[in-house]
């Protein structure tokens, strides 16, 4: 059954980013474990997705069925148009809930192949993509932008209706242009300038770190919801808390330290079944360092962790740090 955007913002307004390196699977399974916040997946370049689609029926297999507590959207990126609509094509094929084209992301390498956000300099061939990926599928596609290029050229608005006139369902909008990349402030109140010019649900996206900073963004912004991604490092239970705060003006507090030492096993556990154990002790190493970096003895224990130390040592060292740190509370 098709997922209506729609009525799934108003019953959780509250998103989780795409971020590259971060929002695989064991992390998109820790944050739903708390709630059932739309999730993105990490960008996925189109063209070696199609490649790997064609040749290996399995390939994506976990990423796309293991989605036990709520929706994901499965974002892709890239400048051509076939390969784009084959790419979403063929990932509906595989079972994917929603679609999420990337022109948004300003990295070098993304942009130097005039995908991303370069895509915001040439509204024919945005339009071109959008079209060709909305044609593709029958699943709900969403786009995800900047305010433009730079200062000059914020052409966000302009975007935004072209892609809702082309089929989009839903805009998400990084309120920086490309050249900001992540310096300076995001700036919500020119999102509602999106806002005014779709009929379509638009999320603002940028700088949202607390409960204070995602009601501002909202009334400056006039977004229908929020898309949160750094605030999430090390807390996969953000969002689910935002999303009470913003629907019933709770404010929860983050998990006590005893239970957030089981969400960091867990969250190792999930990514050493993902990924084996080599892989997927090297790739939680920078998960462990966000979800401890305010502990007593936190640099000490990074040093240890970011050596080559076997899982089991590693474990144990977070049973040390984290009841070290609950000791010392208690006292």
């Amino acid at each position: 059954m098709s997922i209506n955007l729609n009525e799934l913002i108003k019953i959780n307004p509250v998103f989780l980013a795409p971020m590259s390196g971060v929002t695989d699977l064991p992390f998109r399974s820790q944050v739903q474990n708390f709630g059932d916040n739309l999730v993105f997946s990490e960008m996925n370049a189109s063209s070696e997705m199609v490649y790997l689609l064609k040749t290996n029926k399995q390939v994506f297999q976990n990423e796309i069925f293991n989605r036990k507590n709520g929706p994901v959207a499965f974002q892709i990126a890239g400048w051509d148009p076939y390969i784009m609509s084959t790419a979403a094509s063929l990932l509906e094929e595989r079972g994917v809930q929603i679609i999420d084209i990337n022109m948004g992301c300003p990295a070098k390498k993304v942009v130097k192949r005039y995908a991303g956000s370069a895509l915001m300099k040439d509204l024919s061939l945005a339009r071109d993509i959008i079209e060709s990926v909305v044609r593709a599928t029958s699943l709900p596609t969403t786009l995800k932008m900047r305010l433009g290029w730079d200062e000059d050229t914020k052409n966000a608005p302009e975007l935004a209706k072209i892609a809702e006139d082309n089929g989009i369902k839903m805009i998400t909008v990084h309120g920086r242009t490309k050249q900001q990349l992540y310096r300076g402030i995001a700036d919500w109140k020119f999102i509602s300038k999106v806002k005014q010019n779709v009929k379509i649900p638009v999320v603002a996206n940028g700088d949202i770190t607390c409960f204070d900073s995602a009601k501002t963004c909202l009334r400056e912004s006039t977004a229908d919801g929020i898309m949160v991604g750094r605030a999430c490092y090390g807390r996969p239970w953000f969002l689910s808390r935002l999303s009470k705060f913003l629907l019933k003006g709770t404010r929860e507090k983050d998990p006590d330290l005893l239970e957030q030492k089981y969400i960091v096993i867990s969250h190792i556990d999930k990514m050493l079944s993902h990924y084996g154990i080599e892989l997927g002790c090297r790739l939680s190493r920078k998960h462990i360092a966000w979800y401890t970096k305010s502990l007593p003895n936190s640099c000490q224990f990074r040093e240890k962790i970011f050596a080559k130390i076997s899982f089991g040592e590693m474990s144990s060292e977070i049973e040390r740090l984290f009841d070290h740190a609950t000791e010392k509370l208690a006292a």
